[in-house]
C-alpha cells in the first residue's frame, strides 16, 4: 500500500483475524453460487492490470445486455478475488442462468484479453480440461510442446488426468 500498488487492504494482526480473513475468502465462490451459476476463470496477470479485467468484463457484458437486476438478465455481476502475491485473480461471473450469450461474450474474449496483457489464462488451479484448447494464448508452440514432454516423461502411459493427457495419447497412436 506505501507504493500505492494497493488502494486499500487489510493484513491480519494474529491468527484469529488471519482465519477470520480466510473464512471470508473462502465463503465467496459460495455466496456468488446462490443466483444459479457462475462461469469462473483462474488467471494470472500484471499486478497494474489485475482488476482491470473485472471492469472490463464487466462492460463488455453490460453493453451487450446481459447484466441487470432482474431475472430478465442472466448476469448478476462481475466479480474478482485473488492474491497479489502471485499476481491470481478469480474472475467470477455469476449467473441465475447459464445462457449461451454470455458464453459467447466470454470465450475466447477473456482468453485474447489476458493475452494482450501479457498474464496467463492458467494460474493457482492450473490448465484444466475447459481450458485446454485455449494453452495457446498465453504458451507459445515451443513451451506447450515443451510441457507435452514433460506429461510424457512422468507419466508415459497417461494414469493422471491432466489435461495434456489426450492430446498425448493421439500423438503416440499416430493420429
Amino acid at each position: 500500500m506505501s507504493k500505492s500498488i494497493v488502494a486499500d487492504g487489510v493484513l491480519a494482526q494474529d491468527q484469529t483475524q488471519l482465519e477470520s480473513l480466510w473464512a471470508c475468502r473462502e465463503g465467496v465462490p459460495e455466496s456468488l453460487g446462490h443466483w444459479g451459476g457462475v462461469y469462473k476463470y483462474d488467471i494470472s496477470l500484471p499486478i497494474q492490470h489485475m482488476y482491470d479485467i473485472v471492469d472490463a468484463t464487466r462492460e463488455r457484458l453490460s453493453s451487450a445486455g446481459l447484466v441487470g437486476d432482474s431475472d430478465d438478465f442472466p448476469v448478476v455481476d462481475v466479480v474478482g478475488y485473488g492474491h497479489m502475491g502471485d499476481a491470481n485473480i478469480h474472475l467470477n461471473v455469476p449467473t441465475r442462468r447459464f445462457d449461451k450469450a454470455v458464453e459467447e461474450n466470454l470465450e475466447p474474449w477473456v482468453y485474447q484479453w489476458v493475452k494482450e496483457k501479457r498474464g496467463s489464462i492458467s494460474a493457482e488451479h492450473g490448465l484444466g480440461i475447459a481450458k485446454r484448447d485455449f494453452v495457446g494464448y498465453s504458451k507459445s508452440d515451443t513451451m506447450i510442446r515443451l510441457m507435452k514432454q514433460i506429461k510424457e516423461l512422468y507419466d508415459p502411459v497417461c494414469l493422471s488426468s491432466t489435461p495434456l493427457t489426450q492430446p498425448l495419447r493421439s500423438n503416440r497412436k499416430g493420429s
